[in-house]
């Protein structure tokens, strides 16, 4: 990987990552003061964060904060220095991190362990409208096993425009450069059919789920998980979440509790489908793992050896979502051009990332396909239209 590459940051007005700390974050402390009945000092603590944020120094983070450690060595040189100095994935991460620390989530209290972003990620779990947008399961029966997988795989991928953290931002910029596309958008790249080649042409095995969101898109996760335990094309599925709250609506374990509830509720194919799921948490056959890492700043390439091994071992990983993309290829300005195979060399493995971009970094892009987008769409890396399906994939 080129590491010349100059990372992303937060201190260009014209960059991405300055909006997410301009704008993105007072919006969203902004709803966490509506959602949750936090006192006084809480509130102060919140709005001081972005203040400091925007325009202040970074401190170090509590002594009671999880991952605290790893947190001081991996910040060595950066705390005291302005936030416009620090690198987006580092900074944002890191100011997840504070957010919990304001509101007393690390703090032996009423508020220890309350997850500060539920009350919006429950609001779109009870929308009523959930189960008709789950109908589309009943259409695959009788469908092939590869459209029916080609069908989840695609629907687990754009579940990911339901994103609350990036429609904070949408709601609150009337005319952006591009509201999120349909579900008929061309992907920039498509590598599904390869990804079922790969399923179908070896013994089956553990395929591992490195989650995002929580909500619809986590529905879609589910599915996907039923359909590759039900036909055999995997052994067991691992679904990875967040060990805390994090970006929002990022999920954790409550997430996936309560989503497969609501889905075994349902009727037709998805409620039998959150069944059989419910079967295989009891059987083993469906497992959750929370590791520290997800809640780190450090690249996919920098996995500590139990997930190293976990993903070498295992038949398949879907990385979902923009965060955990940034993550696998590095955070930074690399050519648009440059191979995927290439920027996830150090990551062990097969897998396949399943993202809607919202961030700078792509890579795997063809020239044409570049300069095309770059003439007729100038936000196209960043608001939420555009998708795609990259793998790297190996015996």
């Amino acid at each position: 990987m080129n590491e010349t590459a100059p990372v992303h940051g937060i201190a260009d007005p014209r960059a991405y990552g300055w909006g997410v700390f301009h704008e993105r974050h007072p919006a969203l402390i902004r709803r966490l003061c509506d959602s949750n009945p936090y006192g006084p000092a809480q509130r102060s603590r919140l709005e001081a964060l972005v203040e400091e944020s925007r325009s202040g120094a970074v401190r170090p983070p509590e002594p009671v904060t999880a991952g605290h450690a790893p947190w001081l060595s991996g910040g060595d040189g950066l705390y005291g220095r302005p936030w416009s100095e620090l690198p987006f994935l580092w900074a944002e991460n890191y100011f997840y991190l504070r957010l919990l620390e304001c509101v007393d989530h690390f703090t032996p209290g009423p508020w220890q362990g309350v997850d500060p972003f539920a009350p919006m990620k429950s609001a779109e779990l009870a929308d009523p409208g959930l189960e008709s947008d789950t109908a589309w399961r009943d259409e695959l029966d009788g469908a092939s096993p590869e459209e029916s997988f080609h069908a989840l795989l695609l629907a687990s991928l754009y579940g990911n425009r339901a994103d609350l953290g990036f429609r904070l931002v949408q709601e609150t910029t009337a005319g952006a450069d591009g509201a999120a596309g349909t579900e008929d958008t061309p992907l920039l790249a498509d590598d599904s059919a390869a990804v079922w080649r790969h399923l179908t042409g070896r013994p089956p095995g553990e395929v591992h789920m490195v989650l995002d969101n929580a909500g619809r898109e986590l529905l879609a996760d589910l599915l996907l998980a039923d359909h590759l335990l039900a036909t055999g094309r995997a052994t067991g599925v691992v679904l990875h979440v967040k060990p805390r709250p994090y970006f929002v609506s990022d999920a954790v374990t409550s997430d996936v509790r309560d989503c497969l509830v609501r889905l075994a509720a349902f009727s037709g194919e998805a409620g039998k489908a959150g069944g059989r799921l419910l079967d295989a948490a009891a059987s083993g056959r469906l497992r959750l793992s929370g590791h520290d890492f997800f809640c780190s700043p450090l690249g996919f390439d920098e996995l500590p050896g139990a997930l190293r091994t976990a993903f070498a071992a295992g038949s398949l990983c879907v990385v979902k979502g923009d965060l955990n993309y940034r993550r696998l290829v590095g955070d930074r300005a690399w050519p648009a051009t440059q191979p995927f195979a290439a920027s996830v060399a150090g990551v062990p493995g097969a897998l396949v990332a399943l993202r809607t971009l919202k961030s700078e970094v792509v890579v795997g892009m063809r020239p044409e396909t570049v300069e095309r987008l770059d003439a007729s769409s100038p936000g196209w890396r960043t608001d939420g239209s555009q998708a795609l399906v990259q793998a790297r994939l190996q015996g």
